[in-house]
């Protein structure tokens, strides 16, 4: 018997080569995208924390022989933003005042509606979501006329709550569209079954879809939280000049005509600007793309 065992044939599949030439490849692009990427956070970063007499002498690329931090104080503190020369922390404190309650707003409505749209069906629904995801593809642009009457009529007009319901508005169509697509991908045996044990349909959302709809929320939270970060249009358009989020008071700082230009402040301010999505990526990149990947099962 041990002999037949031992002259039988290796079952399966030979191993692969950890250095093929596909692995090979495949490293080798990810590691120039890497390397394309990074290079200008590397410029900006080691920019920011020279001084001016440094950066005149021409090489972007050489780390700071003498390195400050008063760049960095001077973008959040004290630089020019237009009119006031208050720092970036202005527009960061502005900017949070506007994310935090439209990403919550916004990711709750879009939930709900997914959840609906895909578990509850009523008559029209199907209508009502292809309405609501064309409207996901309508340029901005084209709406920032009617949206400037609706809210100077309601009041809101130059105000942190006019942003507030605009990103929340915005925000819906392509969340509903993630949010249904995710919970179609669920099994269904789990909302029949709560069905026939008499659960609504808060019991149902609340206990059963939304403990395992972590994933989902996590890709709704860094795709609100990027856009809404992100965003100079509506901002510049809708919030008012004391209520700019940190993007309208960036361009500010980088475009201002006056004095001479300071290349480090410029920098740090842009790194500072930049610095929440970027976190929040970091932190919660692997359930991004689980998310993604899951919410894509189905159409």
């Amino acid at each position: 018997m041990n002999s037949s065992l031992s002259s039988a044939e290796p079952q399966g599949s030979r191993p692969k080569r950890f250095l093929s030439p596909a692995s090979i490849m495949i490293y080798s692009a990810l590691l120039i995208a890497a390397i394309y990427y990074l290079i200008p956070l590397y410029v900006m970063v080691m920019t920011s924390l020279k001084g001016m007499p440094e950066i005149r002498l021409g090489n972007i690329f050489s780390p700071p022989v003498e390195v400050t931090f008063q760049p960095w104080a001077t973008a959040w503190n004290s630089a020019c933003t237009g009119l006031y020369c208050e720092g970036i922390k202005v527009g960061f404190f502005n900017s949070m005042k506007i994310l935090v309650p439209s990403v919550i707003f916004s990711i709750i409505i879009a939930s709900v509606n997914g959840y609906a749209l895909s578990n509850w069906r009523f008559k029209g629904s199907e209508l009502f979501f292809t309405a609501l995801i064309f409207g996901a593809f309508i340029p901005y642009q084209v709406m920032l006329y009617p949206l400037v009457i609706i809210t100077r009529q309601l009041g809101i007009f130059g105000t942190l709550t006019g942003v507030i319901v605009i990103h929340t508005i915005f925000g819906m169509p392509i969340l509903t569209l993630l949010f249904r697509n995710y919970f179609v991908s669920l099994p269904p045996e789990l909302f029949k079954a709560a069905r026939v044990d008499g659960a609504g349909f808060w019991r149902i959302f609340l206990q059963i879809m939304l403990p395992m709809s972590l994933p989902i929320f996590v890709v709704a939270v860094i795709l609100q939280v990027t856009g809404i970060w992100n965003d100079f249009l509506f901002g510049v358009i809708f919030a008012g000049t004391k209520n700019f989020p940190m993007t309208v008071q960036l361009n500010n700082i980088v475009n201002s005509t006056q004095g001479v230009k300071e290349y480090n402040v410029n920098m740090a301010a842009t790194i500072l600007t930049g610095a929440v999505p970027l976190l929040v990526y970091f932190f919660s990149g692997k359930y991004f793309v689980r998310g993604i990947a899951a919410g894509a099962v189905k159409g």
